[in-house]
């Protein structure tokens, strides 16, 4: 039994394209397999399906296994696209860019790092310290939890391609708009005495990646999905049983009124103000906005929400104050939520 369990461990290695193949067969055939499973549970169950708590249940049953399989997917193959790019490589690739190119392309960086916005503050600070511009490595920082790819393959899992696609594009726009904006105003005089002290402190240099073999690769795959997937699994739990209970027992009137197209004004920055306390990530918070969608809510109000939780969280500021001095730290807060804010007002008036 010990050296089949041996024999199953290294195969990967040994033939890895084959393991790769078949691992990929078998995530579709589960993910196929995830509605009528569900149901069947749900039927099994001493409960009407048509009920509150039978919806509830119905939720709760199918989006728990399709968002752990869609970010154990992700993660795992970004685990993998990771080895072929050193963080050493890419402080070397932003360091002494000029604002704007620099911008799109910290931007762009944070899209394949699927940090928290806790995670990516220590890479925001090794920016720092090789010398990258304050304004670029802020861009990095907001796309980094807000833009990732795991927000962006649970968005398009759920609502399709259209609004992945428009929260890329609107997210993006937020993270370069921002950066740009905090780079212009000069504002380094603001970092921690610490952190000014330790800029250029470091040579950059593009370190080069060391030859792997695809066994390894894999290996890498594995790792990232246990050391994110095993971190997050809790939030995805939580976020999920709170969408269940929105989608089994709110009233779709009264979120409608709350949330919906014709809501108020004033919907989209209450919105907001209620997401910077919360912490979580996309995959914790994607299925409420989920629930929060099939209950009536507008689509430009649920996603300022979810980019309010995941960019602007409380956690997060606290880990800055470390680093960014009250003032810088204000119009961080400041610039990026007036993106928000432009983003739900604009998916609420073109969808």
């Amino acid at each position: 039994m010990q050296a089949l369990a041996i024999q199953l461990k290294r195969w990967p290695g040994r033939q890895p394209f084959l393991f790769l193949a078949l691992a990929a067969l078998l995530w579709f055939a589960l993910y196929l397999a995830l509605m009528p499973v569900s149901e069947a549970l749900v039927a099994a169950l001493p409960v009407a399906r048509d009920s509150h708590l039978g919806g509830a249940l119905q939720f709760f049953f199918y989006d728990t296994p399709k968002v752990l399989l869609l970010l154990t997917g992700v993660v795992f193959v970004m685990g993998i696209v990771h080895t072929f790019v050193s963080p050493e490589r890419t402080r070397a690739m932003l360091s002494g860019r000029r604002l704007g190119a620099g911008n799109v392309m910290a931007a762009s960086l944070g899209i394949v790092t699927p940090f928290c916005s806790c995670s990516a503050v220590p890479l925001f600070i090794g920016f720092l310290q090789a010398g990258v511009p304050l304004g670029i490595t802020f861009s990095f920082l907001i796309s980094a939890p807000m833009v990732n790819e795991v927000a962006l393959a649970l968005l398009f899992g759920m609502f399709g391609w259209k609004v992945a696609l428009l929260y890329l594009v609107m997210g993006l726009l937020v993270a370069i708009v921002a950066g740009l904006v905090i780079g212009k105003l000069g504002m380094e005089r603001h970092l921690e005495d610490w952190v000014r002290a330790m800029q250029n402190s470091q040579p950059v240099n593009g370190a080069d990646i060391p030859a792997l073999s695809w066994g390894e690769r894999i290996d890498s795959g594995f790792s990232h999905v246990r050391q994110i997937v095993g971190k997050v699994w809790p939030y995805i739990l939580a976020g999920i049983a709170l969408g269940a209970g929105i989608h089994g027992y709110v009233p779709e009137d009264f979120m409608a009124s709350i949330m919906g197209r014709d809501a108020p004004w004033w919907s989209v920055p209450a919105a907001v103000a209620i997401g910077v306390p919360m912490y979580t990530n996309a995959a914790g918070i994607i299925p409420i906005v989920e629930a929060l969608m099939g209950k009536g809510a507008a689509l430009g109000t649920v996603l300022a929400f979810m980019m309010s939780v995941i960019a602007l969280s409380a956690p997060e500021i606290v880990i800055l104050r470390k680093v960014l001095k009250p003032r810088l730290i204000a119009t961080f807060v400041g610039v990026v939520a007036a993106g928000i804010l432009l983003v739900g007002y604009v998916f609420n008036a073109v969808l």
